[in-house]
């Protein structure tokens, strides 16, 4: 569900109280709090001015423990500035969506995971927060998603743009009595603060990528696809509703894909993605997609279109894979490499979710959901078998 972030109306809040009033409250104390360590002329100025007001709610810090500051750190800094200026992503036009110029949307997933999700105020950039051994397992398949990309820069894969951390500080409360940290205090207060153990550091982390489903207008239909049928149905929202609902795998039976003569296309490019996913030892990933009606004068022309060869970055072909594959007709619109067209509709198409490794912790949570869910299909199972299904998924609801 997408529904106006509490940033968005911080400016109409009347009330101090639920999490409007805190942001509210932080607005207008934040020199007091000392909430910003990173000053205007840092490069991650603007991205700490978002995390401030868009990206509190993810932290879940309750004014009973108020923040006495924030650490913002970058991840792999270099390595995705490189993927960035590749897809000609000017850093200014970056920062400036992410930053606080206007209101952004909070991403309320129908997901079973503890992810907060957001995005930008243009609905550009997917913002989703994420566990530590996600993150260890994304910056250990980087320098390889980096050459996937450059062998096929049409692939269906997410483009992860940066990774971040925000840690938090916080001060301590014993009863009525708020502690924020030294200062001109009693005898009897000081004894208490230095009996006090320190109050432990709140960290985050959090992705940024490219939103799948950009531009937003005239979307009909939002779907979450795996593959599998266990927890994958959503209640749809009453007609008229202005709720916007993302769909799973049981909401899109008896409808299929009309693609034309680019269904082959994204047949081997699910093969070709999910099999570098499967090298990975990574499963739990989704395919994006969404339905948006053409225009009669946008049906069966190419004036739309322009006829892009993308090669790697190294200028070779990959020596397995014909030159075609990387060949293919784009719309001249905004996030073009996840979107295709068909004679009727076009499709917004795309591979998140690229972290979960199939490790003990996901061994053991296969093991439990055979027996609690026999002759049923569920998310958790091997990489090679997770690709093999969802490619088959692709292929029996396409045309």
């Amino acid at each position: 569900v997408l529904t106006p972030s509490p940033e968005a109306g911080h400016r109409a809040a009347t009330s101090s109280s639920g999490r409007r009033g805190l942001l509210w409250r932080l607005r207008d104390k934040q020199s007091r709090l000392g909430l910003f360590e990173i000053g205007p002329g840092h490069e991650l100025h603007q991205l700490t001015c978002m995390m401030q007001a868009g990206l509190w709610a993810a932290t879940q810090v309750s004014m009973d423990h108020p923040p006495t500051g924030f650490e913002l750190g970058t991840l792999a800094g270099p390595a995705f500035a490189r993927l960035r200026r590749s897809l000609g992503l000017a850093e200014e036009d970056y920062q400036a969506a992410l930053g606080p110029g206007g209101p952004y949307l909070q991403f309320l997933s129908t997901s079973k995971s503890k992810a907060s999700f957001f995005l930008s105020h243009d609905q550009r950039f997917f913002l989703k927060t994420l566990r530590r051994r996600e993150v260890r397992a994304l910056l250990a398949h980087l320098p390889r998603y980096v050459q996937h990309l450059q062998r096929h820069p049409h692939s269906l894969l997410a483009r992860l743009l940066g990774v971040h951390s925000l840690r938090v500080a916080r001060g301590k409360k014993v009863g009525e009595a708020e502690v924020r940290g030294p200062g001109r205090m009693g005898r009897l207060e000081g004894e208490i603060l230095s009996s006090l153990t320190p109050y432990p550091r709140l960290q985050k982390y959090f992705i940024i990528m490219q939103s799948v489903f950009y531009p937003t207008s005239r979307i009909s239909e939002r779907y979450d696809i795996k593959g599998c049928e266990v927890s994958r149905w959503v209640e749809p929202a009453p007609e008229g509703s202005p709720l916007v609902l993302v769909l799973k795998d049981l909401n899109f039976q008896g409808k299929t894909i009309n693609l034309g003569p680019q269904r082959s296309w994204l047949l081997r490019q699910m093969e070709l993605d999910t099999a570098f996913l499967r090298e990975l030892n990574v499963l739990d990933y989704s395919l994006l997609m969404a339905f948006q009606r053409l225009h009669e004068d946008e049906q069966g022309t190419d004036s739309g279109l322009i006829f892009r060869t993308a090669r790697s970055m190294r200028g070779v072909q990959s020596l397995e894979e014909p030159e075609a594959q990387n060949r293919r007709l784009l719309p001249d619109t905004p996030n073009a490499l996840h979107i295709l067209d068909g004679p009727e509709q076009r499709y917004f198409l795309g591979l998140v979710d690229l972290a979960t490794v199939y490790g003990l912790r996901k061994r053991l949570e296969h093991l439990w959901k055979t027996l609690r869910y026999p002759g049923r299909t569920f998310s958790t199972v091997s990489p090679t078998r997770y690709a093999r299904r969802l490619c088959q998924w692709v292929e029996a609801h396409t045309e």
